[in-house]
C-alpha cells in the first residue's frame, strides 16, 4: 500500500516452544516471528510444490464439509461488496474440501476461491499434531485458543479487526498483512455492521487505489499503518482490535491461526455492549450523551476497582470484582430489562 513505509518488527531465532506471547501481549504491538514453522511438514511440502502441500492436507481429510467462498475473476480476489453496498460480491456455500482443493489444483488462476476460518481440528483432524500448537499449549494461558485454517488462491480480505489476540501462521505461499492500531477506526471508514463479508465490519477503502476525495482521513491511517510481509514458516502476532488487511499473494496459500483471549470466559463480548449502545445512547441529545460518557468513564473505562473503592467490601455488589456467579446474575438482570 503506497503511503505506508513502516514495517512490522521481526524477531528471529525463536522455536515453536519458546514464543514470548506474554511479553508481546504486554507490549501490545504486532511482531513477525521469523521462521518459527519452517520445519513443519506442510511448510516443507509447500516449498516443494503446491501439489505436494495439497496432498499433505488431503492425508488428514475425513470428509467433513467446509464453507467455500467463490468470487468471479473480475473482483481480482478482493472479497467485498457490490458497487451499491447492498450485497456481497461473492458466493458462499457448504463444499467438500477435497473438491475445493481439486479446483484449486486444476485452475489456480481461475475464480477467486478460499476456505475461510474453518475449524482446524474438525476439518483436518491430526494436522496440527505435526503442523501447529496443541490445545493445551501453556503460552496461550488457561483458555484453549480457537484454531482455524484458511486455504485459497490469490485473495484479499478487506481490513477488519478481531476481538481476540491472533497468532497467524503462514504455512504455504506468501501473505501480506497491512495493520492499523485500534485508534484508526474512524480513518478507515468502516462499512455496515449488519452486512459484512466475514462477520466484522470492514474498511470501505480500496487500499490499492484509495479515493482520497471520498475518504480523506485515510491519509492519516496510512501514516499510522505498518506492513508485515510473511514467507512460509513465518508467524505474525497482533493484538486484539488491531485492524488488518490480509493478502494471499501466491497461486496456492495456506494459513492457520490461533485466536485467544486471557479474559475470563464468563465475560460477555463487548460487541454486545456496542450494539446496545447504538440502541440506547447514540441518538440521544449531545448533552445527555456527554453525561453518559462521564458515567461510562467512571464505571467501565476507569480502573476496575475505582468505582467501589470508597464502599465497604460487603456493600460493593456489582462494583466489586466479577466472578462467574455475579456474571450470571447480571446477565439475567440484563435479559429481564431487554425483554420488558
Amino acid at each position: 500500500m503506497s503511503g505506508t513505509s513502516r514495517r512490522t518488527p521481526v524477531i528471529d531465532g525463536l522455536s515453536p516452544d519458546s514464543l514470548p506471547l506474554a511479553a508481546l501481549l504486554e507490549a501490545q504491538v504486532p511482531a513477525i516471528l521469523r521462521g518459527v514453522a519452517r520445519d513443519w511438514p506442510l511448510v516443507r511440502a509447500g516449498r516443494h510444490s503446491a501439489d505436494r502441500s495439497i496432498d499433505h492436507l488431503l492425508s488428514f481429510y475425513d470428509g467433513a464439509p467446509v464453507v467455500g467462498y467463490e468470487g468471479a475473476p473480475e473482483i481480482a480476489g478482493r472479497f467485498f461488496y457490490t458497487e451499491d453496498v447492498t450485497a456481497l460480491n461473492f458466493t458462499a456455500g457448504r463444499v467438500r474440501l477435497d473438491d475445493w482443493l481439486a479446483r484449486l489444483r486444476a485452475d489456480p488462476d481461475g475464480p477467486a476461491l478460499y476456505v475461510g476460518s474453518a475449524d482446524l481440528d474438525a476439518t483436518l483432524p491430526g494436522l496440527r499434531d505435526q503442523n501447529g500448537f496443541p490445545r493445551d499449549a501453556p503460552m496461550f494461558g488457561p483458555r484453549p485458543p480457537l484454531a482455524s485454517i484458511w486455504i485459497g488462491n490469490r485473495t484479499i480480505a478487506a481490513a477488519h479487526y478481531d476481538m481476540s489476540n491472533n497468532l497467524a501462521c503462514c504455512l504455504v505461499g506468501r501473505r501480506r498483512f497491512t495493520l492499523f492500531p485500534p485508534d484508526q477506526v474512524a480513518n478507515l471508514y468502516p462499512g455496515p455492521l449488519d452486512l459484512t463479508p466475514g462477520g466484522q465490519a470492514v474498511s470501505m477503502v480500496d487500499f490499492a487505489a484509495p479515493d482520497f476525495e471520498r475518504h480523506p482521513r485515510f491519509r492519516a491511517a496510512q501514516a499510522a499503518a505498518e506492513v508485515a510481509d510473511l514467507e512460509p514458516g513465518d508467524l505474525l502476532f497482533y493484538p486484539a482490535l488491531w485492524w488488518h488487511q490480509v493478502e494471499a499473494r501466491d497461486a496456492f496459500n495456506v494459513m492457520t491461526n490461533y485466536w485467544w483471549n486471557p479474559s475470563p470466559a464468563f465475560l460477555d463480548t463487548p460487541m454486545t455492549t456496542l450494539l446496545h449502545g447504538l440502541l440506547s445512547l447514540r441518538d440521544r441529545p449531545a448533552a445527555e450523551k456527554s453525561g453518559w460518557q462521564a458515567l461510562f468513564d467512571h464505571y467501565v473505562f476507569g480502573p476496575a476497582d475505582r468505582a467501589g473503592a470508597h464502599l465497604p467490601e460487603p456493600a460493593r455488589g456489582l462494583l466489586g470484582p466479577l466472578d462467574e456467579i455475579r456474571a450470571r446474575r447480571l446477565r439475567a438482570d440484563l435479559l429481564r430489562r431487554l425483554n420488558r
